[in-house]
């Protein structure tokens, strides 16, 4: 079967396009909506001297911070009022995924279709100002204790830093939801991919700026070209990878009527977890470097030095632990997202069957061995995909936005906005088949 993509590019072209006027409205208020993003971005926060910040912050290395200013679109180094991005909300809406699993009420609440949707949505949006509250009062604390960097520190300071830096996650948190209603879908998603792709123009100019000077060869440069088409080809092909388990419906009779035995699939994706495995090993692994840059003044270059070095870009221990990581990040966060004992309840519900496996017990236990080695190969094809890019940050010292996680992300929100573009063009295919359709019945 054919992917979205595929059948986007086979029989979709512009002029289709240029026809669906509510997609069109749709994509303008998407784009309408990240530029008003970017522009929060070059807003710093007040009371603060961005100029000093920056060369503090460029001082600093790479650490957390430089991971998440690569998902802020550059508004950490700014110290922008979009300085927390949407974070907070991705953390809160995985925290109360992971709560869901663990805590009868909240699985209950969840079973309730849309109403318990719209609530797990409203604690999420509660757990959200949580976080960016502690995290936006941390970043207040943290920027006072840097000489010349805030004109007047205090409770005002404070207060003033924490209204606006969760203010400004709110907006984000609220356009994100206006784009997924009312523009062409995944509303954070598309905020963070525009944040990575802002920066790609100027990486890539301070990448051949740098080939210029002689400090990076032609060569390495080619190297790199190649080895992102490459990456880019065998993300597309694993993110549409899936293991097909067959599912049989038997006949079944509905007054004097009986229907035929139906034939359907359940698709298992190779990488279940999705970029949130590459996501949590890097903030992991980055945030004692981070510590490190940050106290070395006071550590006088001691037990947090030599934990930076150690865990710093490339070194074989930073490499192992950041594999062990995603590894273990990709079984858990699929054992959470997937469980397969309640897919097998609701297909015995609906009277269908994997073919030769009982009902039940049975189906659940075939289903999560298969399910385990499937995360195996997606488990392995993550580790590649973060791995190979890693060490070319650092042997070549190439920009950071070049890392495996962000492509992964790129890639990945492409392809289903690509997909969420198909479906608006095939509703509105339908909708002009039905008009047709009533307009011929008028006739006769």
């Amino acid at each position: 079967m054919a992917s979205a993509a595929e059948q986007l590019a086979a029989n979709i072209n512009f002029s289709a396009i240029g026809k669906a006027e509510e997609l069109k409205k749709r994509i303008w208020f998407t784009l309408g909506a990240l530029i008003v993003y970017r522009l929060g971005t070059y807003i710093p926060l007040p009371g603060i001297d961005p100029a000093a910040f920056e060369q503090n912050f460029t001082r600093g290395g790479q650490g957390v911070l430089e991971l998440f200013n690569m998902f802020a679109g550059g508004a950490v180094q700014r110290m922008a009022i979009f300085a927390l991005n949407i974070m907070p909300y991705i953390s809160a809406s995985i925290i109360i995924q992971l709560l869901t699993s663990v805590f009868p009420t909240l699985e209950a609440i969840k079973k309730e279709g849309e109403h318990g949707r719209k609530v797990l949505n409203q604690y999420t949006r509660y757990l959200t100002v949580i976080l960016a509250v502690f995290q936006a009062y941390g970043i207040s604390v943290g920027l006072e204790g840097q000489a010349g960097i805030v004109s007047e520190p205090g409770l005002f300071f404070r207060i003033s830093t924490v209204i606006t830096l969760t203010g400004g996650t709110m907006f984000l948190m609220w356009l994100g939801e206006q784009i997924t209603s009312r523009g062409i879908g995944n509303g954070s998603s598309l905020i963070i991919f525009a944040g990575i792709v802002a920066a790609f123009p100027s990486a890539i100019i301070n990448t051949l700026e740098l080939g210029r000077q002689g400090a990076i060869s032609t060569g390495l440069i080619l190297l790199v070209i190649v080895m992102s088409i490459a990456v880019i080809a065998f993300i597309v092909f694993m993110e549409r990878a899936q293991r097909r388990l067959l599912i049989t419906y038997p006949k079944r009779q509905v007054g004097n009527r009986v229907y035929e035995g139906q034939t359907s699939f359940l698709p298992l994706k190779l990488n279940t977890s999705g970029v949130i495995p590459p996501i949590f090993a890097s903030s992991l692994l980055l945030l004692p470097t981070t510590v490190a840059n940050f106290a070395q003044a006071s550590d006088g270059g001691g037990f947090l030095a030599t934990i930076a070095t150690y865990l710093g870009h490339g070194r074989p221990l930073y490499m192992l632990l950041y594999i062990a990581l995603i590894v273990f990040f990709a079984f858990f966060y699929t054992a959470i997202v997937f469980n397969p004992t309640e897919t097998a309840d609701n297909l015995k519900k609906h009277g269908g069957f994997l073919p030769g496996i009982r009902p039940g017990e049975r189906t659940a236990q075939f289903i999560d061995q298969v399910l385990v080695r499937i995360t195996v190969i997606g488990a392995g094809y993550l580790s590649i995909i973060c791995i190979l890019p890693e060490m070319l940050i650092s042997y070549a010292a190439l920009p950071f936005y070049f890392g495996g996680t962000s492509l992964l992300i790129v890639v990945s929100v492409t392809m289903d906005t690509v997909a969420q573009v198909h479906g608006h063009l095939q509703a509105q295919q339908y909708e002009g088949l039905v008009k047709k359709a009533k307009l011929r019945g008028r006739k006769r």
